[in-house]
């Protein structure tokens, strides 16, 4: 089954600060800030909502197809991309360069962020019938802002059911949009705070959502997730973690699992704590996409963590 992913590809560049931000920076004198800090370590990650979500659906065995521009700068995650089999053939490729995020992260996980959009910052163009044959269902992750607001009616034109999801574009999307991509989609991720923002620029409460969408999910972090479906909640707990390193991504994993969960048909309790055992793994390695599992280790996770098969 293929999936469209749309959404950004980004080199995460990483780097930890051995130390606490608050003791070099002088409160008085933060109209006049200049400071610089010497990092320990530096990483240069593969991310972008795109890639991590697509990441995710082919260690699950489904075929993602990313609607996303990249850079003249993408050869090294082209490469990634081609070794791990997801295809770059509806990918687009700018002048400018990937979207880059520099993150400073200090010993209290403060973290101060530079986010270049370069080719992300560029609508994607028009989309070709070519990219909506074969396909089973989609995903509108964070992106460029013209592309999330075009999309929902071209897959609703092309008969192709959705998922949308705003995420940390949420404040930067209209209210006219916001309500577009839910009124047309099968379902809509979002965290908790982002589904306060939801509520707020949508005028629309929780119970109206709910009878907008046939699912809604709602992730908590360390809480776990609410999963609304046919008038039902489903409270999902996380699947506990063997350690604890980085819990950027864990998001996108869940998606992932989610996704891929609903076209093997589980029921929905079930869906959502297979992506919650899929974004274990993420919450576990350092970086966005360099957890692995098979499909018999993932299930073997899943029966230790619920006390019952995957079916």
């Amino acid at each position: 089954m293929r999936v469209i992913v749309s959404g950004s590809l980004a080199y995460d560049r990483i780097m930890d600060f051995p130390g606490h931000f608050g003791d070099h920076i002088l409160p008085k004198k933060i109209h006049q800030l200049n400071v610089s800090f010497n990092v320990s370590t530096f990483r240069q990650e593969f991310g972008g909502t795109a890639g991590n979500i697509a990441y995710g659906l082919r260690l699950l065995g489904v075929e993602p197809r990313i609607i996303a521009r990249s850079g003249s700068d993408f050869g090294a995650y082209r490469t990634w991309l081609s070794r791990h089999r997801i295809s770059q053939a509806t990918i687009r490729t700018d002048l400018q360069a990937t979207a880059a995020a520099h993150i400073i992260t200090d010993q209290d996980d403060n973290q101060i962020t530079g986010f270049f959009p370069g080719a992300l910052g560029r609508s994607y163009g028009s989309f070709p019938k070519s990219l909506f044959t074969d396909v089973g269902l989609a995903i509108i992750s964070p992106g460029n802002l013209v592309d999330m607001d075009r999309l929902p009616r071209e897959l609703h034109k092309h008969q192709v059911l959705y998922f949308f999801d705003p995420g940390q574009v949420t404040t930067a999307l209209s209210k006219a949009t916001l309500l577009q991509g839910i009124s047309g989609a099968l379902g809509m991720f979002c965290n908790d705070y982002e589904l306060a923002m939801i509520v707020s620029k949508t005028s629309l409460p929780l119970p109206q959502l709910r009878k907008r969408l046939e699912l809604l999910i709602v992730t908590r972090g360390g809480a776990g997730s609410d999963v609304y479906a046919g008038g039902e909640q489903y409270r999902i707990p996380i699947v506990k973690p063997r350690r604890l390193v980085d819990p950027t991504g864990a998001g996108d994993a869940y998606r992932a699992g989610f996704i891929a969960g609903l076209l093997r048909g589980y029921s929905i309790e079930t869906i959502g704590r297979f992506a919650a055992t899929v974004a274990v793994h993420a919450v576990e390695q350092y970086g966005t996409q360099t957890y692995r599992f098979t499909s018999t280790t993932i299930r073997q996770r899943f029966n230790q963590a619920f006390g019952h098969t995957l079916e």
